[in-house]
């Protein structure tokens, strides 16, 4: 940790506030004529993933913390939790369901992600930004149906359900947007 006066404080950085790791999204410094300056921050915890607006002195000192970033690769699910396995030492690291529950649909096993580590704790899982997925049931092929963009249900190995264009059939497979699960398009071997 390295301590800086707040008018130092940039998007991307993390602080240390009150004991509370805080990412910062937005910072706005505004200098009304002859009055001080003020500081606005908009800040996410990166515990609970809530957004706070901060209005500080731009001379007021913050702690600034450096996060450890690694790969890891997908391993299994031990119980409600799931185990990764460092790409590098092959070190195993236990991540709690309801850190990463809502991201798993997006793994395979043995695929890689980034894992962020603050004093040697996990504190978030951050997924490549596409998946490629192979489609397990999907309703078949309608004939005729490609004049117009007409969507299905495809259900995906990892038991991701996601719409798809009409032309998609089982064992196929297909490029997935992990942030908000839309179809992109057929993914090549």
């Amino acid at each position: 940790m390295a301590s800086t006066k707040m008018i130092d404080v940039r998007r991307g950085m993390v602080l240390n506030m009150n004991g509370h790791l805080l990412y910062c999204l937005e910072r706005d410094l505004n200098t009304p004529g002859n009055w001080r300056a003020i500081l606005y921050l908009k800040l996410k915890n990166l515990k609970t993933g809530s957004i706070v607006d901060e209005r500080v002195h731009p001379d007021d000192k913050v702690d600034v913390v450096y996060l450890d970033t690694k790969d890891y690769a997908y391993s299994y699910k031990d119980g409600a939790d799931y185990v990764f396995m460092d790409s590098e030492t092959f070190e195993p690291v236990t991540l709690l369901a309801d850190m990463v529950e809502d991201k798993m649909p997006y793994l395979r096993e043995n695929d890689t992600c980034k894992i962020t580590f603050y004093d040697g704790k996990a504190l978030g899982m951050e997924l490549p930004q596409t998946v490629k997925l192979k489609v397990v049931e999907t309703e078949p092929t309608i004939k005729g149906a490609t004049a117009a963009a007409q969507q299905k249900r495809a259900v995906l190995e990892t038991g991701l359900t996601v719409q798809v264009p009409s032309f998609i059939v089982e064992g196929e497979l297909v490029l997935i947007q992990t942030e908000d699960g839309k179809y992109l398009g057929r993914a090549k071997d």
